[in-house]
């Protein structure tokens, strides 16, 4: 008996030995999520697009917000959101209660990846409110070699074609003529990239320095304030000259010139007869802001015959500029106006085929081509200034330097070469 109780024992002790012990996993608690200011979590999102026709009102209908409620809504946020204004094709926001209702009580407006209005009704106080995304800045580098333009160059090594109008429209307008650039003239870049949610990309902010080697010229461009009173940026080149000129190139940002100052032009307008085209024609969709290309006083801002809205801006004794066939007019007689300040927009007013800005310009009381101009440049740097600027631009230039250019193109237009008869 004592044999058989001693083998009972010596089983249940092997039988428990093999037993593996249970482990008891803690339940997964759900991510706590933070966005547009609210706990993401307590609310049924809902994302979608606003369709063609369609209105607020419309949207928190089908959202199950009655119409007394929609007029209560639109009423008190009148000030910072006008709901007329809402766009088809952007993107919206509804976090709506969680329940069986699924009431909309928060409706987000994305003017764009970063900005958004944000219209708060699930209380009994009614808010609305613009706000930003964070954004983060990454200083970048890039490169390119030319083989037919800057456009094409940037576009291979998969750039923003910001930085092709930047480059060419602002930095080397006065400097570099782009429309004669040679094949293998090269440039470098350090820029910003900017993000949301650290990964995805929603622009170019600064364009802090830049190099450009056309003609086997070497032409360097850093940004900088000189003067800390006005604290507006400039560029400058190596030896601290300033690369603006008292007048910006063009009066409108992204155009291109559909016809230029031309004394013997036959316009379509008239009947194919040939008529003296005194200005430079700027194409943009209507809307397009319109800037004064230089500082001065506006001497005329109005509707005039076949140059339908138009501005004329006096700058000093010897020049002054004219900007026909506006939409709207944003400034009146009086007003004094800074480089780059909106002064209309782009419209069809007066005798034009199509929309566009009509730059005149005036020297000693005579119409000129703009572009055939020699131009004086902007403000020179102070010598006191100077010390400071070349220990400050010292290590950016090395980091320019020693940007390498891209190795497959390099390679490509040498083999080309080769190929040559």
């Amino acid at each position: 008996m004592k044999k058989l109780i001693l083998l009972l024992i010596v089983v249940i002790a092997i039988s428990c030995k093999d037993e593996k012990p249970v482990i008891k996993l803690a339940p997964t608690l759900p991510k706590i999520i933070y966005e547009y200011g609210f706990k993401i979590n307590d609310f049924k999102v809902i994302n979608d697009t606003i369709k063609s026709g369609e209105n607020f009102s419309e949207i928190l209908d089908r959202h199950h917000v009655e119409y007394p409620k929609v007029l209560e809504i639109v009423t008190k946020i009148k000030d910072t959101f006008n709901v007329r204004r809402i766009k088809s094709g952007i993107p919206y926001t509804i976090l709506a209660k969680k329940d069986s209702t699924e009431t909309a009580q928060v409706f987000i407006y994305k003017h764009s990846k970063v900005r958004y209005t944000v219209i708060d009704f699930k209380d009994s106080i009614i808010t609305a409110y613009n706000a930003k995304k964070p954004v983060k800045t990454v200083i970048k580098t890039a490169s390119g070699v030319i083989t037919s333009n800057l456009s094409n160059a940037m576009d291979n090594q998969g750039l923003s074609s910001y930085l092709t109008y930047k480059m060419a429209d602002d930095i080397y307008a006065w400097t570099i003529d782009f429309s004669r650039l040679q094949k293998n003239d090269k440039f470098k870049i350090i820029y910003e990239q900017l993000y949301i949610n650290d990964t995805v990309p929603v622009g170019i902010g600064e364009v802090k320095a830049a190099y450009f080697e056309h003609g086997s010229k070497p032409f360097y461009a850093f940004k900088y304030i000189a003067d800390s009173t006005l604290n507006i940026p400039d560029y400058f080149d190596d030896k601290a000259t300033n690369l603006r000129r008292q007048f910006l190139k063009m009066p409108v940002k992204f155009s291109r010139i559909s016809s230029r100052y031309n004394l013997r032009r036959r316009i379509a307008y008239y009947g194919n007869k040939i008529r003296p085209h005194k200005g430079t024609d700027y194409a943009a969709p209507i809307g397009t802001p319109i800037m004064s290309t230089a500082n001065g006083t506006v001497v005329e801002s109005r509707y005039k015959g076949g140059n339908g809205n138009y501005v004329k801006v006096r700058h000093n004794a010897t020049y002054s500029t004219q900007y026909l066939h506006m939409s709207k007019r944003a400034v009146k007689v009086g007003d004094v106006v800074k480089q780059g300040e909106i002064i209309g927009y782009i419209g069809m007013t007066g005798n034009t085929a199509g929309p566009h800005v009509c730059y005149r310009f005036w020297k000693n009381g005579r119409q000129v081509d703009p572009l055939k101009q020699k131009l004086p440049a902007a403000k020179p740097m102070k010598e006191t200034i100077k010390p400071s600027y070349f220990e400050f631009i010292a290590p950016i230039k090395n980091e320019l330097d020693a940007i390498d250019y891209p190795v497959e193109v390099i390679e490509d237009s040498k083999e080309k070469e080769i190929l040559k008869p």
